[in-house]
């Protein structure tokens, strides 16, 4: 089996619906969903804030490769345009670990995959959804989740909600 944690976000549009649809579009691989949060977008761009979630994913016959092209076509399914780095998004959808796998610039499968993500242990937007359906995970080269958490502010995250 493969093993994914997925993070998805929104802040264009039905950002519920978009996040709704990128779940389904998993299908039977979906092992955990976390509540969704609404974060402050991250970058220098402003724009709306973002619904985010995260996912637990696991099929024996996707690889690290494999998953960032399911997240490359739920991407596209909702619309996604890339015009502008860390600005707003339909949905955005990005592999933050796959097993223990390590994968840096210049490995296979290639530049647009970098494992385990290179920001997941800044983001609170990635790491408080992934807490809540795996409290003791841990970050390959960083740790427990549960204690970057601790180094955070995340005053400005609220849940919002569930997909359905």
């Amino acid at each position: 089996m493969t093993r994914a944690v997925i993070s998805l976000g929104s802040n264009i549009g039905d950002r519920m619906a978009h996040l709704t649809a990128a779940v389904a579009a998993f299908g039977p691989a979906v092992r955990a969903v976390s509540s969704v949060y609404r974060t402050p977008p991250w970058g220098p761009v402003p724009q709306d804030d973002y619904y985010n979630m995260v996912l637990i994913v696991d099929d024996g016959a996707v690889d690290a490769g494999g998953w960032l092209e399911r997240c490359l076509a739920v991407e596209r399914a909702q619309d996604r345009e890339r015009n502008q780095r860390w600005g707003p998004r339909t949905l955005d959808a990005d592999v933050i670990t796959v097993d223990d796998e390590r994968i840096t610039p210049g490995d296979d499968p290639g530049p647009d995959l970098i494992l385990p993500h290179p920001r997941a242990h800044q983001r609170a937007f990635v790491l408080l959804p992934w807490a809540e359906i795996e409290p003791t995970a841990e970050l390959p080269d960083h740790g427990p989740i549960a204690d970057l958490l601790d180094g955070m502010d995340t005053s400005g995250i609220r849940k919002v909600g569930r997909v359905h």
